[in-house]
């Protein structure tokens, strides 16, 4: 809703009736924030469902918010010089890659009761649980 209420106030702000793409160097740059961020939407949601259904959903969810705050950073830092996006962009791909990682996990657990009756689930949901707060760090 943050980033369509931008897009929508710079398309007033530059003299325009309707969402132009001819504008101000302002206005291509919010329009641009919004198409990247829209663009990485469904990968994240499919990852985080992934993640979440099939490794542990605590650590997720910890990941998942922590991605909404770094794509808001991500869009601010857009507003601004495009050097600015770049550490929102970077930790938005970490935490992308964590949650990808728990996926795979859980896929791996999967695989190995249905193949070998190992059970890996408390290790797993342990180390991700763990490993979750590191994704505070820049």
């Amino acid at each position: 809703a943050f980033f369509a209420y931008k897009l929508e106030h710079e398309s007033k702000h530059c003299n325009s009736k309707g969402f132009q793409r001819q504008g101000s160097s302002c206005f291509d740059r919010v329009y641009t924030a919004n198409q990247n961020c829209g663009h990485a939407y469904p990968t994240f949601l499919a990852v985080l469902w992934c993640a979440g259904l099939l490794c542990s959903q605590a650590p997720a969810a910890f990941a998942g918010l922590m991605y909404l705050f770094v794509r808001q950073k991500y869009f601010v830092g857009y507003l601004g010089e495009r050097t600015q996006s770049t550490p929102g962009y970077l930790f938005g791909k970490r935490i992308i890659l964590f949650l990808f990682l728990m996926s795979v996990a859980g896929i791996l657990n999967y695989y190995l009761i249905f193949f070998f009756g190992s059970d890996f689930e408390i290790h797993i949901k342990t180390i991700t649980s763990a490993i979750s707060p590191l994704l505070l760090i820049p």
